[in-house]
């Protein structure tokens, strides 16, 4: 069995062995060495082990709908949603099939069979912990995949993970511009401190003095996260010149990096106290770990997430 492309070249094969031009996806399965887009390719065959009314689901969906990820472990199964009753193809460790009453909903991109932006976000909640949720569905929301009142209607479901679907939308803010961005926000707002994202600040003729990831409500302090762009020569020239702007106008902006986010949070906490004025309380920031530690960006957080999803040490 052969899945040909635009150009009536075959792109997948099942049921065959193939010689040096083509790719083992899994047992039976291969695509094409020279495709122009491997991970879409792969995909592709997989699908042409699949019926009719399977959908690619969960993390892989999401990724392939470009939604930006946490830190994930190593050789996760494909994720496929499908209805009771339809036959599913055996690849223990490479394939993780979930079944539903219905078809589940999907579109179609590239030729490829995804489920729904809501429908993959339920499908991820159960799966993820609570903060790579929140950034899953940050990014769902700022790429336009979803909209905020549909995020609402999905966690009026009754299914496994929607509770955490609940609290994540609470969370979620469609502004945050970056991953860490996220992060720095959630930091902030679990340690009870107000922040408003994206804060444009002018002087008195209205001019732009500068835009600020965060501003601690209430103050005139910005909050900002250098990620690598910044190391930039020419990119820290702009950062000197905006801060000598944002000093005039009588505003403070603290600017942190990855390291501060995760490894030490407890100084971000302690200089967003001093700025609002309350005493500071290091055990405040046990919110934050207690988060942190669950998700991705640790490596007892991805432990958990590959068992999971049934991740096995080698995929067949």
């Amino acid at each position: 069995m052969e899945q040909t492309g635009e150009q009536g070249d075959a792109v997948v094969a099942v049921g065959c062995r193939r010689g040096r031009e083509w790719v083992r996806v899994s047992r039976g399965l291969h695509r094409r060495a020279d495709a122009a887009d491997p991970r879409g390719a792969d995909l592709l065959a997989w699908q042409a082990l699949l019926p009719d009314g399977a959908a690619f689901a969960a993390l892989t969906a999401a990724e392939r709908r470009g939604w930006d990820l946490p830190p994930l472990p190593e050789r996760l199964p494909v994720c496929v949603a499908m209805p009771y009753g339809a036959t599913a193809p055996v690849r223990p460790g490479a394939l993780r099939v979930t079944r539903h009453r219905l078809v589940p909903p999907h579109d179609v991109r590239d030729g490829v069979r995804l489920t729904t932006a809501a429908e993959t976000l339920l499908t991820c909640a159960p799966l993820l912990s609570l903060l790579d949720l929140v950034v899953l569905v940050d990014s769902a929301l700022r790429a336009k995949d979803i909209e905020l009142l549909e995020l609402h209607l999905a966690c009026r479901h009754h299914r496994r993970g929607v509770g955490r679907l609940r609290d994540a939308v609470a969370l979620a803010d469609p502004e945050a511009e970056s991953v860490m961005e996220t992060l720095l926000r959630v930091l902030h707002v679990v340690c009870g401190i107000a922040v408003e994202t994206q804060h444009t600040v002018r002087d008195e003729q209205g001019w732009l003095v500068a835009r600020g990831d965060l501003w601690l409500v209430g103050t005139r302090t910005l909050v900002d996260f250098d990620g690598a762009v910044h190391a930039d020569r020419r990119q820290q020239r702009k950062d000197r010149r905006r801060d000598r702007r944002v000093s005039g106008a009588d505003w403070v902006l603290n600017a942190y990096t990855d390291e501060d986010v995760l490894r030490r949070p407890v100084s971000i906490l302690r200089e967003a106290d001093a700025v609002i004025g309350r005493p500071h309380e290091p055990q405040r920031i046990r919110a934050w770990t207690a988060l942190l530690r669950e998700s991705g960006w640790t490596a007892a957080g991805r432990e958990a997430l590959a068992r999971r999803h049934g991740a096995r040490p080698q995929a067949g």
